[in-house]
Formats: structure tokens, sequence, C-alpha cells
């Protein structure tokens, strides 16, 4: 019974690349932020 489950799971390299795929622009984004919290000018930052 398992074998079957386990069989139709996705691959390991397939769960790697699905989580990536959320992880990196998440990071991108967090960079984008910190960069825009420090570099934009007093006027600009709400």
């Amino acid at each position: 019974m398992w074998n079957i489950v386990r069989d139709r799971l996705p691959t390991t390299m397939t769960w790697v690349c699905a989580v990536l795929s959320a992880v990196i622009p998440w990071i991108v984004y967090s960079i984008n932020q910190a960069l825009h919290h420090y570099g934009d000018p007093p006027w600009k930052r709400k």
C-alpha cells in the first residue's frame, strides 16, 4: 500500500524546485524592501 502512495508522489527534485520557486521570490522581495527602507530619501518614505 505504501509503495502505491510513494510511487505517485513527485520526485525529490520536483519538491526542491517547488520550494525554491516560492523561497527565491520571497528573498528577493525581502532584500528589495530592505534596500528601499535604507535607500529611499526622507521625503519619499511613508
